[in-house]
């Protein structure tokens, strides 16, 4: 396994995925979340992809979304990410948040597979 490398594109894949939550690119979520990922949202409910891609659909209402003290554990063939988001609220107040993802690597290639999200 070359960690290195996968570590830089988790590291891409990771920036993508916030710029993806923040311009409602479902494109970019179909091509990276597995059949089977599930999604823990802010309010606590559990959703399946299909659940995750129709939120990811609808324009996002806090702007400025972007990723801080990003923290990526490799576990062999799977990857959790923790990070802290900070970002602007529909009433211009700021925003912090945390999320956890986790990838792993099948056939040769990274897709998440799960996901949690707090905001405040």
């Amino acid at each position: 396994m070359q960690v290195g490398n996968d570590l830089e594109i988790l590291k891409s894949l990771n920036k993508a995925y916030v710029d993806s939550v923040q311009n409602s690119d479902v494109g970019w979520f179909e091509q990276h979340l597995s059949p089977d990922f599930l999604n823990s949202n802010p309010d606590g409910t559990l959703v399946e992809r299909a659940g995750f891609l129709a939120q990811i659909a609808k324009p996002q209402t806090i702007k400025g979304l972007e990723p801080r003290e990003v923290n990526i554990r490799m576990l062999g063939e799977v990857a959790v990410i923790h990070a802290k988001t900070v970002y602007t609220k529909p009433d211009a107040q700021p925003g912090t948040g945390r999320y956890t993802d986790i990838w792993q690597k099948r056939d040769g290639r990274w897709v998440c597979i799960a996901a949690h999200v707090t905001r405040s």
